[in-house]
C-alpha cells in the first residue's frame, strides 16, 4: 500500500500531539454560552435564479462580533410535512458555490444551506479586530491576542453552530435530520459543527483541515494551507522560544480536541497520499470519536476526494 505518512495500521491507533489547553471545556462552554445570547436576525432574501419546483434564497444572520454572515439557501416550493436538510462548508478560501449544485439534494426533497465562511472568498463578512501577527493565512489569526476569543476559527465554528440552529428552527424542517458535509477546510467546519451542535443527525468530513497542529509542522508540512505555522515562527518566534504556548493556544481550535463531543453518526473521508491534511492529523480526530463512525480510505488519493466518494457520502446521509 502507498505510505506518505504512518502505516494504516499505526494511523488507527494514532491520537495526536497538539496539547490541550487545560480549560478547553470552560472555553467553549464560555462560547455557546456567548452563542445562546445572541439575536441572528436571520433573513431569507429571495434570490435572483430559479428553477420550477423550488426556492432560493440569500440567507443571512449576524454571527459572535457582528459579522453578517450569507449562506445560499435552496428548498423544494412544496413540502408536505418536515424535510430532512444539508448543511455544506466549503473548502479554505472559497465560497458556498453555485446554485446548480445545490439542486440533486433538493430533489430528493432535502433543505440545503450552503455557508459562506466569513472574510474568505464569498459574501460573509469578518468585523473580527485582532492585534498581533495578520501576515499571512488565518490560522494564526488572533493567536497573539491575550484574549483567546479573539482566534479567527473559534468564532468560524460557532458559525457552523448557529446556522445549524437556524435551520433546525424553520418549521418545515425536520431537526432530528439535519446533516452536515464539505471537504478539506469543510471537512474541518463539519466537525466543528457537529462537535458545537449535539443533536445533528449525520456529518460527512472528506479530508478535514485543522486537525493536529504540532504534527503536520513536524512533519515539515507547514505549508500550502499550513504555510501560516510556519511563517508565523520565522518571523515572530525563530527560536521557538514559545513554542509550547503557541501549540497550546492553537488546541482551543485543534478539532481533536472537540471530537469527543460529537454525538452525530460520522463517516469520514481520507486519501492515504494526502500532504496537505496530512491523514495522521485526521485520524487523530477520529480516533478520539465516541460517536457511531466508519472511515472511507482511498490509497491512492491525496487532498481529493474520487467521484465515487460524492455517492458514498450521498448514500450514507440518506439511509437509515
Amino acid at each position: 500500500m502507498p505510505m506518505l505518512d504512518m502505516p494504516l495500521a499505526q494511523l488507527k491507533t494514532y491520537t495526536g500531539i497538539n496539547p490541550r489547553p487545560a480549560d478547553h471545556d470552560e472555553y467553549w462552554a464560555r462560547a455557546l454560552a456567548e452563542l445562546d445570547e445572541l439575536d441572528p436576525q436571520a433573513e431569507f432574501v429571495k434570490a435572483d435564479f430559479s428553477v420550477p419546483g423550488y426556492l432560493f434564497y440569500d440567507l443571512w444572520f449576524t454571527g459572535v462580533g457582528g459579522s453578517r454572515v450569507h449562506c445560499r439557501f435552496v428548498r423544494p416550493e412544496k413540502i408536505e410535512k418536515p424535510a430532512p436538510a444539508l448543511l455544506q462548508f466549503h473548502g479554505y478560501g472559497g465560497n458556498c458555490g453555485s446554485w446548480n449544485e445545490k439542486l440533486s439534494w433538493a430533489s430528493m426533497g432535502y433543505v440545503v444551506c450552503a455557508m459562506d465562511t466569513r472574510g474568505q472568498r464569498g459574501q460573509s463578512e469578518d468585523r473580527g479586530s485582532v492585534g498581533g501577527s495578520t501576515q499571512s493565512g488565518l490560522i494564526m489569526r488572533g493567536i497573539d491576542e491575550p484574549d483567546p476569543d479573539k482566534i479567527y476559527y473559534r468564532n468560524v465554528y460557532l458559525d457552523t453552530a448557529l446556522v445549524a440552529r437556524i435551520v433546525m428552527g424553520l418549521d418545515y424542517v425536520d431537526e432530528t435530520r439535519v446533516s452536515a458535509t464539505g471537504g478539506s477546510q469543510g471537512g474541518a467546519l463539519t466537525i466543528a459543527c457537529a462537535a458545537l451542535t449535539p443533536t445533528l443527525y449525520k456529518a460527512v468530513p472528506m479530508v478535514p483541515f485543522l486537525c493536529d497542529y504540532k504534527r503536520v509542522w513536524e512533519m515539515d508540512l507547514a505549508v500550502n494551507a499550513y504555510a501560516d505555522i510556519k511563517d508565523y515562527f520565522r518571523n515572530f518566534d525563530p527560536t521557538h522560544t514559545h513554542e509550547d504556548e503557541i501549540f497550546t493556544r492553537l488546541g482551543y481550535i485543534d478539532l481533536v480536541h472537540l471530537a469527543p463531543h460529537i454525538k452525530a453518526k460520522l463517516q469520514m473521508h481520507t486519501g492515504l497520499m494526502d500532504n496537505i491534511c496530512p491523514p495522521s492529523t485526521q485520524f487523530a480526530m477520529y480516533n478520539h470519536l465516541t460517536c457511531e463512525k466508519e472511515v472511507v480510505i482511498y490509497p491512492d488519493f491525496a487532498h481529493e476526494v474520487p467521484r465515487e466518494g460524492g455517492d458514498i457520502c450521498m448514500q450514507f446521509i440518506v439511509n437509515e
